[in-house]
């Protein structure tokens, strides 16, 4: 039996920012205050990334420059992996490099080959203030490390070069909600 519930059941769904949205292209503020309002956006989040069926999402996706991102992402074993951290840091990405088919949800039905490390490791806080480690392989570290660019105001099309980035911004314009 459940004793805590299910993340994002107390949240609301928030608009997703796309492509080209000026917020996801600049450096998250880290949070200074933490408490209910970061438990909220939390909350936000992971209602937010369920909505869309994603494995991952940060703030500044809904429009919050703030240092935050959810997840619940399989690794390659397919162990799940639900939680959150605020004010995350990339402080590993090691082992192989991997090119591997990469998603965003500020970018909807266009995915491209995209180069991460097979491990990594984030630390951070929870909603409280509490120090938190998260390690993570394969898939699941590819997404540690999506959302922590994304805190950065890094996009996965910014590490893209040649005819893929080429190919992903062409499908952005033509696609409904690209950028104008």
């Amino acid at each position: 039996m459940r004793k805590r519930p299910i993340p994002g059941s107390a949240g609301r769904v928030r608009a997703m920012r796309t492509l080209g949205d000026a917020v996801l292209h600049a450096p998250c503020a880290p949070v200074d205050r933490f408490g209910p309002a970061v438990a909220d956006l939390v909350e936000d989040l992971f209602a937010t990334m369920y909505a869309a069926r994603g494995v991952g999402l940060a703030a500044n996706q809904v429009g919050v420059g703030r240092q935050v991102f959810v997840y619940d992402c399989p690794d390659d074993e397919d162990v799940r992996h639900v939680g959150h951290i605020v004010n995350p840091r990339l402080v590993l990405a090691d082992g192989v490099v991997v090119r591997g088919p990469e998603g965003c949800l500020s970018l909807p039905g266009i995915e491209a080959g995209t180069e991460r490390f097979d491990h990594a490791v984030v630390e951070g806080f929870t909603w409280e203030g509490e120090p938190v480690p998260i390690e993570g392989d394969g898939f699941f570290a590819r997404c540690l490390q999506h959302e922590t660019d994304h805190v950065a105001g890094t996009v996965y099309v910014d590490r893209l070069t040649g005819r893929r980035r080429r190919k992903v911004l062409r499908a952005a314009r033509r696609a409904p909600w690209g950028p104008a």
